[in-house]
């Protein structure tokens, strides 16, 4: 999959929907804001676990959108599949395949 293209061609789907749901897309970026402020954590650690819910999810969309935010973040490719690892443990054979998804796309985002 080319992974760069399906995330502008889903960008592309957000701003149709956006502008026939301006308030709804907005609620769901605000929502987005609180839950990553804090400082406990950081941006990094908060992608890693969305990461992770967005493998248990089975959300190609969401697989995209975060390991193009961990690409951009230098998360390392082994940070990542440590988390993959845990996503195999505690998903079964959904965690592994949608992991391996999710590697290739950080693979791609990460050129």
């Amino acid at each position: 999959m080319d992974w760069k293209k399906f995330i502008k061609e889903a960008e592309d789907e957000l701003k149709v929907y956006g502008k026939a749901l301006p308030e709804t897309l907005q609620g769901f970026g605000n929502m987005g804001k609180a839950a990553k402020a804090g400082s406990a954590l950081d941006m990094k650690t908060k992608e890693l676990v969305a990461l992770g819910i967005a493998i248990r999810s089975e959300c190609d969309h969401c697989i995209g959108y975060h390991t193009r935010n961990l690409a951009r973040l230098n998360a390392t490719r082994e940070e990542v599949t440590e988390v993959l690892a845990m996503c195999a443990y505690m998903g079964g054979s959904p965690g592994i395949n949608y992991g391996a998804k999710a590697l290739q796309a950080f693979d791609q985002f990460s050129e």
